[in-house]
Parts: structure tokens; sequence; C-alpha cells
């Protein structure tokens, strides 16, 4: 072999040795940017949980507090024992569910439907105790939760701001009734930070995009159709499969999440209508608004 020979055959190695050196210190570079990515996955999802724990935990001590000032109340105002006490079991009941389901927790439909429906019955139960009508009115607000739930006694004078409506318990003459946080207002505000586009302000498309957080994000129906029709102030969404079961109870997550969402999005008071199966669907919620933006009149 002669000496040119060799000294290619060297070269060949070493170009060899040099381009093995860089594949590993290539793969040792892209295993390091993996094991990053993971560690920096890993610290942004820990930092999402103790962001929503925090949240809950607020959430539940406020709930707690409602439950304690309605127990005391219950202790020094005899007549309105049986109501305050019913206030403060649900204040607390929240509470106590709010602290421990945080959103590491996996819970079955079956079991969030059950509890719901405690929270709905007696919900529903202080509303009659009451002498409160079926009319459920969705109001806009301008604090973080957007829009509460009022539940009116009759039909009496009118209300031009939210200010009139202090609650929960109205005790004025013309406005006697509940005002409630919606069970929709945290579920909307979830709904609000996964959209990748403006939150809508038009009729059609937020029902669009309201309907598909209800199947797509949240998985509470298996299918929502809305129809929507602007001259009358009217959206119609025909729900199937509901994962919280019927409808028509008081302040269902399904019906709230779309009066909330309507509420926020065209700034208006939201009167529902729930009515069970009819031949293309389970349910059918109806939202109905009114043209003007001073909340009068709700208790027709």
């Amino acid at each position: 072999m002669s000496t040119s020979d060799v000294d290619i055959d060297e070269t060949t190695t070493d170009l060899d040795a040099d381009r093995a050196d860089g594949q590993d210190d290539d793969r040792l570079e892209l295993a390091a940017r993996t094991e990053l990515l993971e560690a920096e996955n890993e610290r942004l999802r820990a930092e999402y949980a103790r962001t929503k724990q925090s949240q809950y935990r607020r959430t539940a001590a406020g709930l707690a507090l409602v439950g304690t000032c309605a127990a005391l109340a219950a202790v020094l105002f005899p007549d309105g024992r049986e109501v305050l006490f019913a206030l403060a079991s649900v204040g607390l009941f929240g509470g106590v569910l709010t602290y421990y389901l945080t959103p590491g927790t996996f819970v079955a439909a079956d079991v969030g439907e059950r509890i719901y429906a405690a929270m709905a019955a007696n919900e529903a139960a202080i509303a009659s105790e009451l002498g409160l009508s079926d009319n459920r009115v969705y109001l806009p607000t301008d604090d973080a939760a957007g829009a509460r739930l009022y539940v009116p006694q009759q039909t009496t004078g009118e209300l031009s701001t939210l200010d009139d409506l202090e609650g929960p318990i109205l005790t004025d003459p013309e406005h006697r009734g509940l005002v409630l946080e919606p069970t929709g207002a945290t579920l909307l505000e979830d709904f609000e930070r996964a959209l990748t586009d403006e939150f809508a302000t038009a009729p059609a498309p937020l029902a669009t995009q309201l309907t598909d957080g209800l199947v797509e994000q949240f998985e509470l129906a298996g299918s929502a159709e809305p129809d929507v029709d602007v001259a009358s102030n009217r959206i119609t969404v025909a729900i199937d499969d509901s994962a919280f079961g019927d409808l028509d109870r008081f302040d269902h997550p399904i019906v709230s999440f779309l009066a909330v969402g309507f509420v926020t999005g065209l700034e208006r008071p939201i009167r529902l209508e729930v009515t069970p199966a009819n031949e293309r669907s389970d349910w059918l919620v109806t939202c109905r608004w009114d043209d003007h933006t001073d909340v009068e009149d709700i208790d027709d």
C-alpha cells in the first residue's frame, strides 16, 4: 500500500470520527433540549394546577363565609330562621365541595350530576319557601362574575340598574326575590380563556361559540344546535345527551352557561324558557332579550 493510500485512509477515518462525534453532539443537544422542554412543561402544568387550586380555594372560602353569615343571621332573626339555615347549608356544603374538588381530581359525570341535583333541589326549595315565581332572568353586571341570576316573586315595577338588585335575598316590596351567582359564570371564565378567537358579540357567531364550547370543551352535551332569530330577539338551542340530566331544574349548568354567555356577549338581560323533548332533540333552551340596554320590566 502506498503512502498516499495510507494518508487517504487516515483522512477518511478522521472524517468518519468527526462525523460520528458531530452526530453524538447533536444527539446530546437534542436530549438536553428534550429534558429542558419536559421540565418546563412539568413546571407549567404544576403552576397551572396551583393557580386553579388557589382560585377554587378562594371560591370555597367565599361560599363558606356566606354559609357562616347565614347561620349567624338565623340565630339573630328567628322569623327567617328556616330559610337562612337552608342558605347556610348550601353555602357550607358548596364550600366543602369546591375546596376538595380541585382541577387535578377527576369526577365522573354521574357523580357531578348527583352533586348538582342536591344543590338544585335546595335552591328550588328556598325559592319555593319564599314564594317566588318560576321566572329566571340572567342580568349583566360589572363585576368579575359578569352576570347574576334573578328569581323574582311577582310582576311589579321597573329596575333601571343592577344597583337595585343587592342580594342574595331582596326584600324591597316591589322587587322581592333572589339574586344569585349562576353556575355558568365560572364555566364561562374557563371558556373565554380557552378561546382562540375574540369573544363574539353578535347573536349568530356567539351562539355557535357557546354551543361548540358545551360539546367540545366541557362535554356537557352530546350535541347542541342553535337556531337564531335576530328579528324576534330569540336564540333557541336544541340539546341532546345532557351529562347533568334534566335541563328544567334550577340553574342547570348547560342552561346557565348559555344564559351567562349571551348576557356577556349581548350585554342584555336574558329571559329563559326550557322545554322538554320534541321530535328533533331532548331539550330546547330558548333565550330572549330586549332591544334596550336598561334592565326594565324584567319581572314580566
